[in-house]
This record gives structure tokens, C-alpha cells and sequence, in this order.
């Protein structure tokens, strides 16, 4: 039996028929069981035959465009960048996979294109593009956000992370959380997308055709040094674009001070010098310093560099989404990647493997990639009240 398809940001779409023809008239999309499949004709033409008046942006999975149906709808077309390691059927077990997931915080995926070499996906579309673009583009398409849209935007982040960690079947570390992967809607609402996409691809197919999927700036060093992959390194990831909302500044783009410290480095030194707040992006003209802090605090919580130290989303969310005193003496130096950078040293010359931060990082990990101290809980990052 076909169930029928509902997406509640595009009303109107009716149920599928099992035995529709792969070549129906008119090259219209193409009904499948629990996945909606579109021809490339029609996907070709909502797109004006991929018009680059219609890009939206591109990254490691391949370009994105923005497309009209013939009913009007208007979606975000993917193109993938790379063919699939899978046949047609396993792709497409992926991509049922992550039609059934929902979160408010999640973009929905509406279906896919397989033709021959063709790999397309087809989501909705979110007005106001991503956070990469509206908080650290450029300033024909930058928007001034004031705290609670930024404070919003990241607490809706966090639960959308947390959903895909705790409660998706199965559950899902996303591998590339960053600022472009942040879309939001009319309202700044915030969705990620992407989600699930890494395992489409071999593993050489990447943002930095390495072993790890991934954008450097948001690295964790275990993923970036040793290619492990857990939960932790969302975590992680998030750290980062919490320092981003919360600063205005781009970590892989922005360098501060004499030694052209990275974000999450130049933090920690505020922090050491008890001058956090300079961090904060000049544009808030208006914020709440207890609140602001807090949210800081929870990014060096999420670096830090022993994934065992971090906290899950679950707790990151409780943290940002409550008034809570952090126990942010048990801080300690973030973890950091930086591929061939390094910081001027005594010993001289650039490392190959990252800055010293990252090998403070790498120092502080065992070959299993674990912590020898024990796992934080919630009660052991949060004073009592």
C-alpha cells in the first residue's frame, strides 16, 4: 500500500501511485513509494535549465539552486556534486531514510531526482538563505540581527542537533555543522540541512578531500587528527557557530591579535584575561551580559579539546535555553585544527599537522580517542541554585 505524502510547508501534494511509468508526460516528477522522485526535465526546467541567476550557494555536496514546480511551489534544487558510492535502490533507502525524519529545526527534504548520473535533491525553500550568509556575507545580503534572534537562532539549532543525536531512527552525527548549513525561513527561523548527506559519498569526496567530512574553521581535532567520528564532533562544530552568532565574526575567515588566533583561540584568551565580552559583535547595540555570557561559556564548553569533556546537545540546549550558573572553572583550553598553519614557535616552521593548539589537542587524546577522565553530566556543568 503507498502512503500518502504530506510536507507542511508545501500544501497540495497528493498521495502516490505505485505503477506510474518512470516517463511520464511531460517529464512531471515521478511518484514512488515513500520517496517523491522528479525527472531531471522538471527539476531542469523549475530551475530556467540551471540559470546561475538562480544559485543559491554551493559546498562539499554540490551547488544548490532555487526552483519554481509547475504547481508554483518554490524549492531549493541540490545537485550533488559527486555520483552516489550506492546503486539507485540503496540511494534511495538513503533518501526514504531522511524523508522520514521531521524536527521544526530540521529542512525538510521533498524528494530527489535518479537519472543516470543525475543525483539531485529537492527541499524547501527557506527565504532568507543561510546564517553564513545573512550574519557573515557580504553586505549586500547581510541583515543586523538583534540578541533574541541570534539568542533563538541557536537554541533552535541546538534542539534540531540534539533531535538527530538522541530521538532520529537511526541516529545521525551530521559532520558538517557550520554557518551555511543554518538555513533560515521568513522569520530567521533556523533549519539545518544537510543532515545525512555524508553517507551518500565516498569518503574522498569532502570539503577537504580528506578522510573526514567536513569544513576546516569548525574541525574537532579527534575527527581532523584521527578521523573519529562521534556525536562529539557536532558538538564541537556547534561550539563554533555559537562563537560566530554570538561574535559576528567568520572562524575560518577572521584572524585576531599579533599571533592571528582563530576565533575559539582568541576566546579563550578573553577569557584568561576576564574581558569575554569584547567578543561580542559591535552591531548588538542592546543585550542582556549574564545571558550573553552564558552562551559563550557553552561554546568553550562545547571545544573543549577531550571530546569526553564536552557536553551532549541535549544538556547544550538546557544550558542556553535556561537560567543556569555554569561552572565554568572546570574550563579548560579549547582543542584546535588548522591544516598547514601554525603559530610562530621557538622551534620555527609551520606544522603539517595544524597549530599547537591542535597539538595540545592531539597530546590530550589517546589512540582510542578517548578521555582518561570521566564523562561530564549535567549536574557536574551546572552550579546548583
Amino acid at each position: 500500500m503507498c502512503r500518502a505524502m504530506s510536507f507542511g510547508c508545501f500544501g497540495g501534494f497528493s498521495g502516490c501511485k505505485r505503477n506510474s511509468s518512470p516517463a511520464q508526460a511531460e517529464g512531471d516528477e515521478i511518484p514512488t513509494n515513500n520517496v517523491r522522485l522528479f525527472s531531471y526535465h522538471s527539476l531542469r526546467s523549475a530551475t530556467g535549465n540551471f540559470h546561475p541567476s538562480n544559485k543559491l550557494g554551493g559546498g562539499g555536496f554540490g551547488v544548490v539552486y532555487k526552483g519554481v514546480l509547475r504547481d508554483g511551489t518554490q524549492v531549493a534544487i541540490k545537485s550533488l556534486s559527486a555520483e552516489s558510492k550506492q546503486g539507485t535502490n540503496e540511494f534511495l533507502t538513503e533518501i526514504n531514510m531522511i524523508t522520514n525524519i521531521h524536527h521544526p529545526n530540521l529542512v525538510e527534504l521533498i524528494g530527489c531526482c535518479v537519472e543516470g548520473k543525475n543525483r539531485m535533491l529537492v527541499y524547501e525553500y527557506l527565504e532568507n538563505n543561510s546564517l553564513s550568509s545573512v550574519l557573515l556575507g557580504s553586505k549586500s545580503k547581510h541583515v543586523i540581527l538583534n540578541w533574541p534572534q541570534r539568542a533563538a537562532i541557536s537554541l533552535g539549532t541546538a534542539s534540531g542537533l540534539a533531535f538527530l543525536h538522541e530521538e532520529a531512527k537511526p541516529p545521525i552525527v551530521h559532520r558538517d555543522i557550520k554557518a551555511s548549513n543554518v538555513l533560515l525561513d521568513g522569520n530567521f527561523h533556523p533549519k539545518i540541512g544537510d543532515f545525512g548527506l555524508a553517507k551518500l559519498f565516498p569518503d574522498n569526496v569532502t570539503h577537504l578531500s580528506t578522510r573526514v567530512a567536513g569544513t576546516e574553521g569548525y574541525l574537532a581535532p579527534e575527527y581532523a587528527l584521527f578521523g573519529q567520528l562521534t556525536r562529539k564532533v557536532d558538538v564541537y562544530s556547534f561550539g563554533i557557530l555559537l562563537l560566530e552568532i554570538v561574535s559576528g565574526r567568520s572562524s575560518s575567515k577572521s584572524a585576531f591579535g599579533e599571533e592571528l588566533m582563530v576565533l575559539v583561540e582568541w576566546t579563550w584568551k578573553l577569557k584568561q584575561e576576564q574581558r569575554l565580552l569584547d567578543i561580542v559583535d559591535p552591531e548588538l547595540a542592546e543585550y542582556p551580559e549574564d545571558e550573553v555570557l552564558r552562551y559563550i561559556k557553552v561554546a568553550l564548553f562545547c571545544t573543549q579539546a577531550v571530546s569526553n569533556q564536552r557536553p551532549t546537545m541535549k544538556q547544550v540546549v538546557e544550558m542556553l535555553s535556561k537560567k543556569v550558573s555554569l561552572k565554568d572553572e572546570l574550563l579548560m583550553e579549547p582543542g584546535v585544527y588548522r591544516r598547514n598553519i601554525s603559530k610562530p614557535s621557538s622551534g620555527g616552521g609551520a606544522s603539517s599537522s595544524g597549530s599547537s593548539q591542535a597539538k595540545k589537542g592531539k597530546q590530550t587524546l589517546n589512540p582510542q580517542g578517548t578521555s582518561t577522565q570521566t564523562n561530564f553530566h549535567d549536574e557536574s556543568l551546572i552550579l546548583p541554585r
